[in-house]
C-alpha cells in the first residue's frame, strides 16, 4: 500500500516557527520514504506550489490577530482532500478543522491530531489568567477524543493535558537538524564575560520577559555578563524596560538558520525558560550547537536536558539566575549538550510517524 498523507496546518502565524519546522521535516521524510504528500495551510491568497516534498496548497484565510491566519471554511479543505484521496490525514489544529476529521472517519480514512501546544498553558500565558481555562480545554479535548483515531504528543508534559482522553495517545519526540546546528560553528570568547543567549519570538507565550529578567537579576548580583537576544515581536519595548542597565543586546530577527546556529554556538548558556513549552525545538537547537541550557522546571523543555548539560528551576528570575550560576560550573557541559541533542534526530521521528500513518491506514481498510 502506498501511503497518501495529507498534512493540515492551521492557525499559522509568527510564533508557529516550531510547528512549521516540524511539518517541513516530516513532509520531506514522508516523500523520501515513497509516500505521496500534500500540505494544506492558510495564506494571504490561494496558491498551489509543487515541491520536492509534495504539493503545498495555501488557502486564502483571514487574519485573526497577532499576525495569525486561520482557515475558517473546512469544506474547502474537504473538497481538496476528495481530489487527493489520502489514506490518512495529519491535522495540526484543534479548532475549525474538526469537520475534516469527521469527514475522514466517515470515508474510511485514518486521522491523527498532532498536538503542537498545550492549550491550557498557551491561553494562561497569553491572558495571564488560569481560572476557567482548564474546564473549557477539558471539554474540547473530550470532543476531540471522540473524533480522531490517534493523538500525537511530543512530551510527557504535553500528554498530561489529555488525561481524560480515551483516544490512543502516542508520544513521538521531534528531532533537530544536527548538521546545521553544530558546535564546530563557534565557541564563547574567553573575555571573562558569561555569555547568555535567548532565541525566539518576543511575545508573551514564549516567556522572553522571564529570560531577560533573569539576566537583569544576574547583573544586579554583580555577575559580569552579556546577553544576546535574537528574535522580533510585539513586546520589545517591555523587554528593554525589564533589562534596564543590564548588558542585554536585542539583535532582532535573524535571517538564516546557519547564522542563528553560529550565534547559539558562541554562547556559554542558552535561556529557554518558557514554563508552558510542550517540546522545545529551541532547546534542542542550542544543545546541538554545544550550548547548555537553563529552562523552567515545568514544560516539555525540561524533559530535553539532564544534569550533564542543563539546569532548571521555578519560573522566577531569582531561581533561574541560581540555575545559570550552577550550570556554569559543570565540567564537560558543552560536549554533553551535543551528546544529548544527538538522541533526537529527525529520521527517528519520521519513522515513528510513518509507522503510525501505516497502522491508521491499514486499520481503516480492514474496518
Amino acid at each position: 500500500m502506498t501511503l497518501r498523507i495529507a498534512q493540515l496546518a492551521n492557525f499559522v502565524g509568527p510564533t508557529s516557527g516550531g510547528m512549521r519546522t516540524a511539518i517541513e521535516h516530516l513532509g520531506q521524510g514522508y516523500c523520501e520514504a515513497g509516500a505521496a504528500r500534500i500540505l494544506i495551510t492558510p495564506g494571504e491568497r490561494d496558491s498551489v506550489t509543487e515541491t520536492e516534498a509534495g504539493t503545498v496548497i495555501r488557502m486564502k484565510a483571514p487574519k485573526i490577530g497577532g499576525g495569525y491566519r486561520l482557515i475558517t471554511d473546512p469544506w474547502r479543505v474537504i473538497e481538496t482532500l476528495e481530489r487527493f484521496r489520502p489514506t490518512s490525514v495529519e491535522i495540526s489544529d484543534k479548532s475549525t478543522l474538526l469537520p475534516v476529521a469527521r469527514w475522514a472517519r466517515k470515508n474510511g480514512i485514518g486521522s491523527l491530531l498532532f498536538s503542537h501546544e498545550r492549550l491550557d498553558a498557551m491561553l494562561s500565558l497569553r491572558t495571564g489568567r488560569q481560572l476557567g481555562v482548564a474546564a473549557g480545554v477539558g471539554a474540547l479535548y473530550r470532543l476531540l477524543s471522540r473524533t480522531y483515531d490517534a493523538v500525537v504528543v511530543t512530551s510527557r508534559y504535553a500528554a498530561a493535558e489529555f488525561d481524560e482522553v480515551t483516544t490512543p495517545l502516542v508520544r513521538i519526540p521531534l528531532g533537530v537538524d544536527l548538521d546545521t546546528f553544530h558546535p564546530s560553528l563557534g565557541a564563547p570568547a574567553d573575555d571573562g564575560l558569561l555569555k547568555l543567549v535567548h532565541a525566539g519570538r518576543l511575545s508573551r507565550e514564549k516567556s522572553p520577559h522571564l529570560a531577560v529578567a533573569t539576566a537583569a537579576e544576574l547583573h544586579r548580583r554583580g555577575v559580569p555578563l552579556r546577553m544576546d537576544v535574537y528574535g522580533s515581536g510585539p513586546h520589545l519595548d517591555e523587554l528593554v524596560a525589564i533589562a534596564g542597565r543590564a548588558p542585554v543586546i536585542f539583535h532582532g530577527y535573524v535571517d538564516g538558520r546557519v547564522t542563528l546556529a553560529r550565534h547559539l554556538a558562541e554562547a556559554d548558556i542558552a535561556l529557554s525558560v518558557c514554563p508552558g513549552e510542550t517540546f522545545g525545538l529551541a532547546v534542542l537547537e542550542a544543545l546541538a550547537a554545544g550550548t547548555p541550557v537553563v529552562t523552567a522546571d515545568t514544560g516539555g523543555a525540561r524533559e530535553l536536558v539532564d544534569e550533564t548539560c542543563g539546569r532548571w528551576g521555578p519560573a522566577t528570575p531569582a531561581a533561574l539566575a541560581d540555575a545559570v550560576l550552577e550550570l556554569a560550573t559543570v565540567p564537560g557541559r558543552r560536549a554533553a549538550a551535543r551528546q544529548r541533542a544527538e538522541l533526537y534526530d529527525w529520521d527517528s521521528c519520521v519513522q515513528h510517524m510513518l509507522k503510525l500513518h501505516t497502522q491508521l491506514a491499514q486499520a481503516r481498510l480492514a474496518a
